[in-house]
């Protein structure tokens, strides 16, 4: 990306924090071995600070939508409570092969690293943290093979790492496009059909909670499409102070 392009994914900002959509196949922090990250481009993010922002919480590299930074030590500190105490509201929104039967529903299934040598894969553990997730369908279709296709809203209750992931491979119909816990290859395939739709963040105690909504990225439309999806009626845009 060029800063340009980081300055258009913006899509709030106030003295406190600000909401970016971060694009799939971006890692969000840079790995130990290097490489490009979207942490690269907070500089041009600054809006007159004397430092750059920093990430609040974490997206896996192949998800995209709603990241927040907190612009300052007060504001990380805040919003890292906020997240530590499930008071940040998360909706992913995703495509899945098969699907659920029924409309909506949880699923409580405690999670686990899967081993040390597997870095942040996951697997369901009874003696592992407690891990909580909602689901709503919003639409059925079939992809172009002919096999069903299910669009749902996710809730991740708790924060666990690939908790949406693992809990919808483990019910029976991952994620399409995940190469970790689907049936993707593990390069070369579908991307990722995970985005993070919105996030509401009660930042102040003196106004209402701050909701804001990612656009459906480019490799999400056709399936969403077949799904029932009628395209975007209004995007989330910058709400408080102009860029």
């Amino acid at each position: 990306m060029t800063p340009d392009e980081m300055l258009a994914r913006l899509l709030y900002r106030d003295g406190m924090m600000l909401v970016v959509d971060k694009p799939a196949g971006l890692s969000v922090h840079r790995g130990p071995k290097g490489g490009n990250s979207l942490e690269d481009y907070f500089g041009v993010l600054r809006f007159g600070l004397p430092r750059d922002p920093a990430l609040a919480h974490r997206l896996d590299k192949d998800t995209s939508g709603c990241l927040v930074l907190g612009r300052h030590r007060k504001a990380l500190a805040l919003l890292g409570k906020l997240f530590k105490q499930g008071k940040v509201g998360k909706t992913y929104w995703a495509i899945v092969e098969g699907g659920p039967a029924e409309d909506e529903g949880r699923i409580d299934m405690p999670l686990a690293e899967l081993d040390k040598n597997r870095g942040w894969w996951m697997k369901p553990d009874p003696h592992g943290k407690p891990a909580s997730s909602t689901w709503k369908v919003m639409g059925r279709g079939q992809g172009k093979d002919g096999v069903g296709i299910t669009w749902l809203a996710l809730e991740p209750l708790t924060g666990r790492t690939h908790q949406l992931r693992v809990h919808c491979a483990e019910m029976g119909w991952p994620i399409v496009g995940d190469p970790i816990y689907g049936s993707a290859p593990r390069t070369g395939g579908t991307p990722l059909h995970l985005h993070s739709r919105s996030i509401t963040v009660p930042i102040s105690k003196n106004k209402d909670a701050v909701t804001v909504e990612a656009p459906v990225p480019e490799h999400m439309r056709e399936l969403l499409t077949l799904c029932g999806w009628k395209g975007e009626t209004a995007v989330a845009q910058v709400q408080s102070e102009q860029r």
